[in-house]
């Protein structure tokens, strides 16, 4: 069993950065991939990034490549999500997830979600 909790939210202006961070509980936190997903008023929660176990393999949805960042450390059970450059588009809750996907993108896969932090950014 894991349980993960969000930090990091809040309201930034278009073209700020926000990190957010993710705490797992287990003792095998090691061995899941890590993910985040976003879901804003009205549609459905999209992938955003996700990174594997090991750190070496990481993927990001095309809206946010060259603008988020993901990583983990493991010693410390935590993922971390740097958005820069954001944008109001990017205005959505974020959820941690974790889980054993085959393809990192694959929301049905992930076995384990946070409660969500709110991310807004005003333009």
């Amino acid at each position: 069993q894991v349980q993960l909790i969000e930090f990091g939210g809040g309201l930034v202006q278009a073209g700020g950065s926000l990190r957010l961070s993710c705490a797992a509980s287990g003792r095998t936190f090691s061995s899941y991939t890590m993910a985040w997903f976003r879901q804003a008023p009205g549609k459905e929660r999209e992938f955003v990034a996700a990174i594997r176990w090991g750190g070496g393999r990481t993927d990001y949805v095309d809206s946010v490549k060259g603008r988020f960042t993901i990583s983990r450390e493991n010693a410390k059970n935590t993922v971390y999500l740097q958005m820069n450059s954001l944008k109001p588009e990017d205005t959505a809750v974020y959820y941690c997830a974790a889980g054993t996907p085959s393809y990192l993108n694959w929301r049905s896969a992930y076995d384990y979600w946070g409660q969500g932090t709110q991310v807004t950014v005003s333009s």
